[in-house]
């Protein structure tokens, strides 16, 4: 015979795992899309406009491809099109599974981003930029 507690605990348990579900399903119904639709392919998806007006290279640009050729097993290519790119597609992996092992064990998903973790990542991405549209960049180039 089961306690009435352990019921009532069940529920909040099994409704904290609804937004890591409702995240991932559309996560995946995006991958699902740019892994059917070939960003390769002109007029599919629009141009970075940074790219279409300075000819710079942004730090999203090749992330459609990227994703493309991480969907089909192309690692490689994944990480020749956009290496960000690929190293946010598994951090988001681990966070999510993180979040998902403490939604169901009933706790709640604690970020603590200070200061220093949002420059150091704001600075990653920049030099990541700066380095791609350099002439010895051209290794990270989409």
């Amino acid at each position: 015979m089961r306690s009435v507690n352990a019921d009532t605990q069940r529920v909040p348990r099994l409704t904290g795992l609804a937004v890591p579900g409702g995240i991932l399903a559309a996560v995946a119904g995006a991958f699902a899309y740019v892994g059917t639709v070939d960003p390769n392919q002109p007029g599919h998806y629009p141009v970075c406009p940074l790219y279409q007006i300075t000819g710079l290279y942004c730090p999203g640009c090749g992330g459609l491809r990227s994703a493309h050729a991480f969907i089909h097993g192309d690692f490689l290519a994944a990480l020749q099109d956009n290496a960000m790119a690929v190293v946010g597609y598994l951090g988001f992996a681990v966070l999510w599974t993180v979040w998902v092992v403490r939604a169901a064990r009933g706790r709640p998903l604690r970020l603590a981003l200070g200061p220093v973790h949002l420059w150091t990542l704001g600075t990653l991405l920049l030099v990541f930029t700066v380095v791609r549209n350099l002439p010895f960049g051209g290794w990270l180039h989409p």
